[in-house]
């Protein structure tokens, strides 16, 4: 990466100055995308997730190209319990890099959120198979194909077929992981 990390958010000296320092006032928050990023992960991380993601999305939309802005958007938007636009978020980071393990256990959890167990799967075993010793990664696949594994136990059930093999009721969710944004501990 060449530059400052302001080169990287498409941010420089005086461009988007002005107006209130919130992004839900009459004009744009004071100070640059970078400021932005950073205002939004404190935000994040002093509990203000629907805060933060106002912020990050006026950042994503000066720097759609920021991986960085995007990925602290979809965390603010997942902890605010915007879960569909969470997963859009991290789909856009992951598809960007593939290789990026943790937005593609954000997707996958994002997909469990919003009941997409089969897409769950798929990017949490991802993310498992990148980075085969994070716990938090392993325990919501566990979680996320138990649920599939009831949900298509249920399904054979109301056919008149028997349960999945694993003999398991009504269909969990895949919680108790935490939230994506404190799961790895990860700072964008």
């Amino acid at each position: 990466m060449t530059g400052g990390p302001q080169e990287q958010f498409g941010g420089g000296a005086g461009e988007s100055r002005g107006g209130p320092d919130s992004p839900s006032g009459g004009g744009a928050p004071q100070g640059d995308v970078y400021d932005w990023y950073r205002r939004g992960l404190d935000l994040l991380d002093s509990g203000h997730p629907a805060a933060a993601a106002q912020l990050l999305a006026r950042a994503a939309g000066v720097a759609p190209e920021s991986r960085s802005v995007r990925e602290a958007l979809a965390r603010a938007l997942f902890d605010a319990g915007q879960h569909a636009e969470a997963l859009r978020e991290f789909r856009v980071v992951a598809e960007s890099d593939p290789a990026d393990d943790y937005a593609q256990f954000g997707w996958g959890l994002s997909a469990a959120r919003v009941g997409d167990f089969e897409t769950a799967v798929e990017h949490l075993a991802l993310a498992v198979a990148m980075r085969p010793g994070t716990k938090h990664y392993r325990v919501a696949l566990t979680q996320a194909r138990a649920t599939l594994r009831a949900r298509e136990g249920e399904g054979a059930r109301k056919r008149g077929g028997s349960p999945g093999k694993d003999g398991m009721g009504g269909a969990g969710g895949v919680g108790g992981v935490g939230d994506v944004g404190d799961a790895g501990g990860r700072s964008a």
